[in-house]
């Protein structure tokens, strides 16, 4: 087994899911090569801290990090989607050992190699990675990246200025790995990327092999295959093209999980022209009827900006009253803050003041919470099954198939002898704007 003189590595990941799976690549290569990952600065040989940059306060919250993580340990190597900006980095950080962007995961373990050597003497056969690799999630869930980049140009964003135009990974590869985690245990895979329904289109949907079977690269056949692995199946991040109604039938059968999680970002025509979206927002409520009519089941989570430079009141109030229309179950909400190198600081639009900014914020979330709130309301009484995440002496914490981990609510549950990864049927007793309280079955 690994001795006590293997290189030791700390490692600190920031950001979104899809940069815990860059994590989790990096960590799954150092460990092949003997490093031992701790969980302490003091204890750590170096230190690699992946950054977040998509807006001002991830940027403040990365170089924070980077500075403790200098002070407490003087080792560091950066990496992750700040990475793209080596300059501002380096400008308050000047003795960061190496800087690289998102998904240079080569570059980073050569860093690492270059302030600690891997041991000489180390197996890989003896030394063992689990065949799923390193996680940093629980056991029972994990998620699964099927592409990098996206080829939108929306004007509020700099992820593809970051991470790329869409490369999506053959069906074959990203099937395979869902089976090894399958096989470790997982209990619910999270299928996210920037774009999961643009996945494919950049292989003009070629045909891999999986199980000894021919299967399109495409995101209908990704999840039929999917849905046979016993598993629970979450989408993330899905843009609402044509493709996505295929997937309904999908949620009905019970093949997936009923949840899409959508980033509508705006409804207002003119906003959402302004941001670059498609702006379909009329068919898009006469879609989500029609998906609802289909699989009443459904859950729509999504995201939205307020204070995007050149929204007026009006604009504000048509959000509004969408939302009243959409119904939505899970939603999420930022004040627009400019990101240096995004497009729609150059459209010339008169900003909006901090304080309607933060007045808009405040009204959309009552608005939303009492949406949200009405519809938990609904399900008192039902039986569901959840999966167990947490336990301690007052009960277990749990998710429903409406929940995706860390950002949806949960369901408490006061049955102490269940233990995290269980899938249990409860009857829902009680509800608030975000959360359930349920007995067992």
């Amino acid at each position: 087994m690994t001795s006590t003189s293997s290189p030791k590595v700390g490692f600190v990941s920031l950001g979104c899911p899809k940069a815990t799976v860059d994590s989790e690549r990096i960590l799954t290569q150092l460990r092949q090569e003997g490093y031992q990952i701790v969980p302490t600065y003091e204890d750590a040989d170096v230190v690699v801290v992946n950054t977040c940059g998509f807006i001002d306060s991830a940027k403040a919250e990365s170089l924070d990090t980077i500075g403790e993580a200098i002070a407490e340990n003087g080792k560091v190597i950066v990496t992750g989607c700040m990475g793209v900006a080596e300059d501002a980095i380096r400008n308050v950080h000047p003795s960061v050992l190496a800087v690289t962007g998102p998904q240079q995961y080569e570059q980073v373990v050569q860093a690492v190699h270059e302030v600690v050597p891997p041991k000489i003497d180390h197996d890989p056969f003896v030394d063992l990675v689990p065949p799923q690799g390193i996680k940093l999630t629980p056991r029972h869930y994990a998620y699964l990246k099927i592409s990098e980049g996206c080829n939108h140009s929306c004007s509020f964003c700099i992820i593809p200025s970051m991470r790329g135009k869409l490369v999506s990974r053959p069906v074959g590869e990203v099937l395979s790995e869902a089976e090894r985690l399958v096989k470790a245990g997982v209990k619910e895979i999270l299928v996210i990327s920037q774009d999961t329904s643009a996945y494919g289109v950049d292989l003009k949907y070629k045909m891999d092999f999986w199980d000894g079977q021919p299967i399109k690269s495409r995101l209908l056949e990704l999840c039929e295959a999917l849905g046979k692995m016993g598993v629970w199946v979450r989408l993330h991040y899905v843009y609402p093209y044509p493709n996505v109604d295929d997937l309904i039938p999908l949620m009905a059968a019970g093949k997936i999980l009923p949840y899409l999680d959508i980033p509508f970002q705006h409804a207002s025509p003119k906003v959402l022209k302004a941001m670059k979206r498609p702006a379909f927002e009329d068919q898009t409520l006469q879609r989500i009827k029609r998906w609802r009519e289909i699989c009443p089941e459904l859950t729509i989570r999504s995201t939205f900006i307020v204070g995007f430079p050149g929204e007026t009141e009006e604009d504000f109030q048509y959000l509004l009253d969408w939302l009243s229309e959409a119904q939505l179950d899970r939603v999420g909400c930022f004040q627009y803050s400019p990101v240096d190198g995004a497009p729609a600081n150059e459209l010339g639009l008169e900003p909006v003041a901090d304080e309607i900014k933060q007045a808009r914020w405040e009204r959309f979330m009552a608005h939303q919470q009492a949406i949200s709130a009405q519809r938990l309301q609904a399900k008192i009484g039902r039986e569901i099954e959840v999966l167990v995440d947490e336990v301690d002496e007052e009960g277990a914490v749990a998710r429903s198939w409406a929940d995706a981990p860390e950002i949806d609510g949960s369901v408490f549950i006061d049955a102490p002898q269940l233990q995290p990864g269980d899938k249990v049927r409860v009857r829902i007793v009680d509800a608030d704007e975000y959360d359930l309280w349920a007995e067992l079955v």
